[in-house]
């Protein structure tokens, strides 16, 4: 870009502003506005746009949609569009040439809205300017608000400052679901089931989620005052709590599922993630785990490097994978394991769904790729882009898509995405119901480009996701309307959260030091049943003679007599796996959970032999191998 058309726009903005102050009309980059943050904003989101997305930008169809949702933007539709700087069809509009232009046309789109509509809220149309802009890019590139910013940071850099506690708001009050363990509240005493009625002598009753999180957290070493009803005692107590760094776990829950089997599951990857799954790893080990189940299922990615990381446990040193490709030859590159990996010798299943994606895909991929484990379940999300992520000059941010990644076999597992945004996002819920019936003719429709091999010979497939080697279509035997609906109507939540407020001392004293003794045994008694059935009643649900198979009617469910008790073995599971979260913490949650109705890990686990088959096949591979490749990919 010259100079001469870098400074031009601005020369002829000055210009705008000091014949409006002569004409007698304020002007219109008032600091208590934001004009100029808004436009500079723009201006650095449309470049970061130009210097990195990994291919070329169409400046011209950026700047007219982010014009279009300008006007969107507008509560006003009075303003004269034609023929004025918010027209895109306005004949001076259809010669843009390059980025300096595109900026000086809105700039000038801006000043007309703000001088003729001067309530306008001119952050939020700018904003709607950006997300228009990035609208015509792929769905993974976009514009993050300040506040979604801070909780993005967070939840990547894998801690936030605050008080350590979970909770929910139930009928207007604060409930403390649990004390993140060894953080400042768990070290006071604080434990599931209080009510957090007053933050800093002044009631916390009727606060929505965001008023919460405003006043518990804070900087490390900051304090704040908590008053809190507990259960069956009388006065209230108070708590003056210091906040601290309060870990953000991705690793959700690491377990034994037999004597030689170690499960984990990630539900993402973040700065810590690596550390993390070490650390399970670690106690697992402890434990006899001589094979590992890897839980990616809903995980929707993440650090690349995390990915990298974590794929390298399982590989001797210098086995390729990941790569990455780019228009700007600063973003491509190639990702070997550095060292032989800890586990590289390890059996190893991973676990995938239509959820899993991005970071998940690599690690999926690049396991299936060399051969090196099984791949089961659904067929995942197809997210083959990479993202960088910059910051704005009033704390926003944008998300900007600066690569494709390739598994090792060369496959670039990104799903199409030229129907739109929306129709990209819904399109895993357009996938047929079956997973094997997904799978049979995502693959058959697919040309012969997009058909690859593992190291073994074994044929893998880009262009959707990852296709398992094993399909395990989900369980339909059973109904899950009554399930589906007790889950709405947060009956189990409830419905724990009344028995421990009656119950908890008995129950900790009872359960709290053996939680295998409680996985293993712990049942609801047939009193506990009726209760949860009459909550079911009285949230809706009816049960009557006029239907034979349950039916939802506004806000009701219809099941026949009897229904209930064919399915109420759901509504326990759910409501013990509730009560492990409630009294251990969320990584409890899952044994339960996983105990009850998990099809696809009961499965998998059936799969051991299959996972020696295919080290012994990667092993000595060769043409005549093929057969057997063929029974271990179900195909």
């Amino acid at each position: 870009m010259s100079f001469k058309k870098f400074i031009i726009p601005n020369i002829i903005a000055v210009l705008i502003l000091t014949t409006l102050n002569f004409a007698g009309i304020d002007p219109v980059l008032k600091s208590d506005n934001d004009d100029t943050v808004n436009l500079n904003k723009y201006r650095k989101a449309q470049q970061l746009i130009i210097a990195n997305y990994f291919k070329p930008a169409d400046i011209d169809k950026m700047y007219k949609r982010s014009i279009k949702y300008m006007v969107k933007a507008l509560e006003d539709s009075t303003l004269k569009l034609a023929n004025s700087p918010i027209d895109t069809t306005f004949s001076t509009i259809s010669s843009l040439e390059d980025a300096s232009d595109s900026f000086a046309h809105f700039q000038e789109a801006y000043l007309y809205v703000a001088n003729n509509r001067p309530e306008a809220n001119m952050t939020k149309i700018t904003e709607a300017a950006i997300r228009g802009m990035f609208s015509v890019l792929d769905p993974h590139s976009i514009y993050i608000e300040p506040k979604d910013n801070e909780l993005e940071q967070e939840r990547f850099a894998g801690k936030f400052q605050g008080i350590g506690v979970s909770f929910n708001i139930i009928q207007d009050t604060i409930t403390v679901i649990t004390a993140i363990a060894g953080g400042p509240s768990d070290q006071l005493g604080i434990r599931s089931g209080d009510r957090i009625i007053e933050i800093d002598d002044s009631s916390s009753v009727g606060f929505e989620n965001e008023q919460v999180m405003d006043k518990l957290r804070g900087e490390k070493g900051t304090t704040v005052d908590v008053t809190i009803k507990r259960p069956h005692i009388s006065e209230p107590l108070r708590f003056t709590i210091t906040r601290d760094d309060i870990p953000l776990y991705t690793v959700d829950s690491s377990y034994m599922l037999d004597d030689s089997t170690g499960y984990v599951k990630i539900s993402r990857f973040a700065a810590t993630t690596h550390d993390e799954f070490m650390q399970a790893m670690e106690e697992l080990d402890g434990m006899g785990m001589t094979q590992l189940v890897l839980d990616l299922r809903g995980n929707p990615g993440g650090y690349l490097s995390q990915a990298v990381a974590i794929s390298e446990e399982f590989f001797p040193r210098g086995t390729e994978l990941v790569s990455t490709k780019s228009r700007h030859s600063r973003f491509d590159g190639e990702y070997y394991s550095r060292r032989d990996g800890a586990f590289k010798d390890e059996p190893v299943i991973v676990l995938v769904n239509e959820g899993a994606a991005s970071a998940s895909e690599i690690v999926s991929g690049a396991i299936q790729d060399h051969d090196r484990g099984l791949i089961v379940g659904k067929r995942t999300f197809g997210k083959g882009l990479v993202q960088q992520q910059y910051e704005l000059i009033d704390k926003s941010s944008v998300r900007v898509t600066i690569s494709r990644y390739y598994t090792p076999s060369g496959r670039l597992i990104q799903k199409p995405f030229t129907e739109g945004n929306e129709n990209y996002a819904y399109e895993i819920y357009r996938r047929e119901d079956d997973a094997m019936t997904d799978a049979v003719e995502f693959v058959e429709d697919l040309p012969d480009s997009l058909k690859f091999k593992t190291d073994a010979g074994r044929t893998v497939y880009g262009g959707g996701g990852i296709v398992p080697d094993y399909i395990i279509p989900d369980d339909t035997t059973q109904s899950a309307y009554v399930i589906n609906y007790a889950l709405r109507q947060r009956i189990a939540f409830e419905f724990v959260r009344d028995y421990l407020d009656e119950n908890g001392e008995k129950f900790r004293s009872n359960w709290e030091n053996d939680f295998q003794h409680f996985r293993t045994n712990f049942k609801w008694n047939g009193k506990q049943l009726s209760t949860i059935k009459d909550s079911l009643i009285n949230a809706g649900m009816v049960v009557t003679d006029t239907v034979d198979t349950p039916k939802f009617k506004a806000d009701s469910l219809f099941i026949p007599h009897g229904h209930f008790e064919e399915v109420s073995w759901m509504i326990e599971g759910r409501a013990k796996a509730e009560l492990a979260r409630q009294i251990w913490e969320s990584s409890h949650f899952y044994p339960v959970i996983n105990d009850v109705f998990d099809n696809t890990l009961d499965k998998a686990m059936k799969l051991w032999d299959a996972v020696a088959r295919l080290k012994e096949i990667s092993e000595n591979h060769s043409t005549a191998d093929v057969g057997n490749l063929r029974d271990i990919d179900g195909q």
